[in-house]
């Protein structure tokens, strides 16, 4: 493909939240510590994350207004909002069910011209979409000024108000009143931002700009349960049952709209599958491992990291350790927004040099989708 990362930018919501200081912004479920907290940060690896929250609880920033801002990070005085012809949006997070949130970001946005816009929804791979997105228009048309952007607002998802009505429910069953860990395990693992990619028919004049060699996608669901979800409630046959089918007094007492993970299902499945299609590109491209100069992959748990090589050893190669390029400690896992957070992160490192290939990975557990990406430095 002839289509360039030329530009990356991001937004970041207040200050850094360190791990104990999370409660003090997402509250105590019925006012006491969790005390599944420090075994996940523990295994997670994660030090500090973003919240577009404050510590009574008043949302900051919307998702909407940090994608916007995030954009606005990629204009200067060569380019501008009205030189923008396409805007591909991804989020795990939707403020709304409708207006989509492509839209939403091009009204917050404002600017004189009418431009495409389309947006993507669903989990972790709903920011590469919107990448795939932009890059498909750009190769059909190389003057095409084209703007990936993916963002999210977890925090509203983790609050202790989300979870409250459940615990007063199992109280008064006389039920321990206490979250299922699979409720607990993503409450202190996500995090709140956004980035935007600018993706052009040609490289930079002035920096290092990144060449799209190819993205692929696939997704097992055909043969694989689902095992992250919000907005419904798996059942005694694993099949998963949406918020409508239940009643509305149910939809707090069972907590229908709180992000779950099946931590059981994930296990056995989501490092397997995604070396599985990576081997399958291996050949599909002719590529290695010793081809990759950098390797970012989009990890929810640092405990991920030793789990990757272990089954990539069992398929004959691994990425050496000096190649992985990780920001997760320092920002979270921002769901969607990740893989755009390690390219904007190494762009502006000073450690990419013209000619290195960088490979990102980016792994979905919702109902295990995969998404990698193999860029050139130019």
């Amino acid at each position: 493909m002839n289509v360039y990362i030329t530009k990356a930018a991001k937004f970041l919501p207040n200050e850094a939240v360190s791990n104990d200081e999370m409660e003090d912004y997402l509250g105590m479920v019925d006012g006491q510590p969790s005390r599944a907290k420090p075994l996940i940060l523990f295994r997670n690896g994660i030090k500090q994350r973003y919240y577009a929250l404050d510590k009574e609880g008043h949302v900051t920033h919307t998702s909407v207004e940090m994608c916007a801002e995030a954009i606005r990070g990629l204009f200067d005085e060569r380019l501008g909002l009205d030189d923008i012809d396409v805007l591909a949006c991804g989020t795990a997070s939707p403020e709304q069910v409708m207006p989509s949130h492509g839209v939403m970001v091009h009204g917050e946005l404002g600017g004189q011209r009418n431009i495409e816009v389309v947006s993507f929804a669903g989990s972790c791979c709903a920011g590469a979409d919107a990448l795939k997105y932009a890059c498909m228009s750009v190769e059909l048309d190389p003057t095409v000024n084209a703007v990936a952007a993916a963002s999210e607002r977890m925090s509203a998802w983790m609050r202790a108000s989300y979870f409250q009505k459940e615990s007063e429910h199992l109280a008064q069953l006389k039920d321990q009143p206490m979250l299922a860990f699979e409720k607990e395990f993503l409450r202190w693992m996500l995090s709140d931002g956004a980035y935007a990619l600018l993706l052009q028919g040609k490289p930079a004049a002035d920096d290092i700009s990144l060449r799209v060699d190819w993205i692929e996608i696939t997704s097992f669901a055909n043969t694989k349960p689902t095992c992250m979800y919000a907005g419904g409630e798996k059942g005694d046959d694993g099949k998963l049952h949406g918020w409508s089918l239940f009643p509305e007094n149910e939809w707090l007492t069972r907590s229908l709209f709180a992000l779950k993970q099946d931590t059981r299902i994930l296990a056995d499945n989501i490092v397997p599958l995604g070396v599985d299609f990576l081997v399958g590109l291996f050949e599909k491209h002719n590529f290695k491992a010793d081809d990759v100069d950098w390797f970012l992959p989009h990890l929810s748990s640092m405990f991920f990291w030793d789990k990757i090589q272990e089954e990539c050893g069992k398929r004959g190669f691994q990425f050496d350790d000096s190649k992985w390029f990780v920001n997760l400690p320092r920002v979270g896992n921002l769901a969607s927004a990740s893989a755009f957070s390690l390219i904007e992160e190494l762009m502006h490192s000073g450690k990419l040099q013209r000619g290195q290939k960088v490979l990102v990975m980016v792994p979905e557990s919702a109902r295990f989708s995969y998404c990698y990406c193999m860029l050139t430095a130019v």
